[in-house]
């Protein structure tokens, strides 16, 4: 099969063999140049951490994933910024992939809780102290959903830490399925109240086997499919679920975000991109988190849902292609 029919110019996977490419090539090749390692987070939990080295890099790249995701999630992306001369870090999140989880939600390992969304932001922390301080210049984020929120938060308190920030539907502000926040609010208070803080919310049930596409947050269905199929492999790639808890620090993540004063201070470029279909994050936070930005702007990508970075190919290489020409115009 030719170079042109497996990847198109900015080495993402076509389509028409996404399994077997990424299966082949993409992943042997990542394993290859993977360096991986357990840091200590906030707290003590373990957080699992990968690097992988351009050959000349041009800068470093962290990635910082969303609720219910996983580095590994992102290979194809990671596979491409390597391709283009980027050094990458990624790392899962606490409650995520293969990081350490809260003893009390281990019986159900499809579950995601946090007590405090602070220690997300402290997690990052760690990873950038202990491993991107190091890394190639200049040092870029590119973060999905929640870890839109994490960087967010980040930026706030450390403004001169990256020098530019890419964000993908950025968790400003979460969606709450028209129940009015207050409501959703008082749920969560009235079932930490009740001792079920660490529980899986009342809508949502354990994983049980493969999402349904349709109902999914991506519009590329070889995407979908090839994950799905990494994810019955591997219990550790199953969280699809939320605590009370996560429920109500996701809920109150917005106003620590967009506090008086807060996010003026991150003075480095920083573009959102988010799909005209995501019903997942709000998409006003957004524009009032960019509009109080120095130097940020929005783009609004057709035909996406949520995970813009699993949309059919039309729409997923021509959004890449302008999040790696963002990248580049950071490159001295």
């Amino acid at each position: 099969m030719s170079e042109q029919m497996r990847f198109n110019a900015d080495r993402l996977v076509c389509s028409d063999c996404y399994a077997q490419v990424m299966q082949g090539e993409v992943l042997p090749f990542l394993k290859a140049c993977e360096t991986a390692l357990s840091l200590p987070g906030d707290g003590g939990a373990p957080l699992y951490c990968c690097r992988w080295d351009a050959d000349t890099p041009k800068g470093t790249v962290l990635i910082v994933h969303g609720f219910t995701e996983n580095a590994f999630k992102f290979s194809e992306l990671i596979y491409s910024l390597l391709q283009n001369g980027f050094t990458v870090v990624a790392y899962d999140q606490r409650g995520h992939g293969r990081s350490g989880r809260d003893e009390k939600v281990k019986a159900d390992p499809s579950l995601v809780h946090v007590d405090d969304f602070d220690e997300y932001v402290r997690d990052m922390r760690i990873v950038c102290d202990r491993i991107m301080r190091d890394a190639p210049m200049p040092r870029m984020l590119f973060c999905h959903s929640m870890g839109g929120a994490v960087s967010a938060l980040f930026m706030e308190d450390d403004p001169a830490f990256f020098s530019r920030a890419a964000l993908c539907a950025p968790m400003i502000a979460p969606a709450h399925a028209n129940v009015p926040l207050w409501a959703t609010k008082a749920i969560c208070g009235a079932a930490g109240m009740l001792g079920k803080r660490k529980k899986r919310i009342f809508i949502s049930k354990p994983y049980a086997g493969p999402e349904s596409f349709a109902s999914s947050c991506a519009t590329g269905k070889a995407r979908f499919d090839w994950y799905e199929a990494e994810r019955g492999k591997e219990p550790l790639f199953r969280t699809n679920g939320a605590s009370y808890g996560w429920l109500r620090e996701s809920l109150n993540v917005t106003k620590k975000i967009l506090r008086p004063g807060a996010v003026e201070k991150i003075g480095l470029p920083v573009r959102i991109w988010s799909g005209d279909k995501d019903d997942i994050v709000l998409p006003d936070p957004q524009i009032a988190f960019t509009g109080r930005l120095p130097n940020g702007d929005r783009r609004v990508v057709p035909g996406a849902k949520h995970e813009i970075y699993r949309s059919q190919d039309e729409i997923l290489f021509p959004w890449w292609h302008e999040v790696l020409t963002f990248l580049n115009e950071g490159v001295r």
